[in-house]
């Protein structure tokens, strides 16, 4: 049996890869909310990667690294990697005094 969280991570990656309906990045990004929000780590990990690239929502590294650190204190070694990508990319960033 699939989950409602599993179900919607699945039918959010469906449409991000175009597997048996039209490639659509914004219904893709719907599809993932609707189960990260509902804890699935692959989801939170699949809409951080939608909002850091700007597919399907508009691109805003803040919310991907919100819900990048949510998939990682899960367990998601992939969204770890990504928060200490970003958090170092921010640092690189950061006026120098």
């Amino acid at each position: 049996c699939i989950s409602g969280t599993s179900m919607g991570a699945i039918v959010g990656a469906c449409y991000a890869s175009g597997t048996g309906v039209v490639r659509d990045m914004h219904a893709a990004a719907n599809w993932f909310r609707k189960a990260a929000e509902q804890g699935n780590t692959q989801a939170q990990y699949n809409l951080a990667l939608c909002y850091e690239r700007g597919e399907g929502v508009p691109a805003d590294t803040a919310v991907a690294l919100r819900w990048y650190e949510k998939a990682a204190a899960q367990g998601n070694a992939d969204a770890a990697a990504a928060v200490v990508r970003l958090k170092a990319a921010a640092a690189d960033q950061a006026p120098q005094p």
